[in-house]
């Protein structure tokens, strides 16, 4: 047992403890989400990356993004990264890790938005890349979730396009702040599952620019 560790402690799994940390790409580089990210937040996003948001700005302010920022920080089992675009330094969206449960090595990737020059390059495929191969390779997932607003066909596509499987719908899952009560899609990857994954999104790198 480890100094200063009482009987209370023994048996505890210490090996999966997801932090802050950073993760860099080729084109984007994953960092501690600060408050000082808010004004590339605010000029990168557009109404479309929270049309489906379970948190979202309430309006289109500096103050706004900062208190979006907060709460990010703030949520319990919760690690927010921001997407910086390594040709212009900016941060363009943000991700996060959420629901951890470190007694079953899992988490989920959620919370993601990036702006709309950045859709449809490399920067989605590259941040889950990165996200995946932290969560299995250095931190030892079992399993990592994936979730989607059932409505959501674009997300839905993009998650199946990563290799995730499809395990079904939760039903009236959510409250949304616009008052809709969300069906989420839940998808998953296994351990054993990563290493097809991750040739998958490496292929898919390499065709696109």
């Amino acid at each position: 047992m480890a100094a200063g560790a009482g009987p209370c402690d023994r048996g505890r799994d210490v090996g999966f403890e997801p932090r802050a940390v950073t993760l860099q790409g080729a084109s984007v580089r994953l960092e501690p989400l600060a408050l000082g990210h808010a004004p590339d937040l605010l000029s990168a996003a557009d109404e479309d990356a929270f049309r489906y948001a379970t948190q979202r700005p309430e309006s289109w302010t500096l103050g706004a993004f900062e208190r979006l920022v907060c709460r990010a920080l703030e949520g319990p089992d919760r690690i927010a990264f921001a997407v910086v675009d390594l040709a212009s330094g900016r941060a363009i969206g943000s991700t996060s890790y959420l629901n951890v449960r470190a007694a079953h090595r899992g988490l989920e990737i959620g919370s993601t938005w990036i702006g709309p020059a950045w859709r449809g390059t490399r920067a989605n495929p590259e941040m889950k890349l990165l996200l995946l191969d932290h969560a299995f390779e250095s931190l030892g997932a079992w399993r990592v979730e994936l979730r989607a607003d059932a409505r959501n066909e674009r997300s839905r596509r993009a998650i199946l396009g990563l290799g995730a499987t499809f395990e079904g719908i939760l039903r009236r899952h959510m409250l949304l702040p616009d008052g809709h009560v969300r069906d989420t899609a839940l998808f998953s990857v296994l351990d054993g599952e990563w290493p097809a994954v991750r040739a998958r999104l490496l292929a898919r790198l390499e065709s696109v620019a």
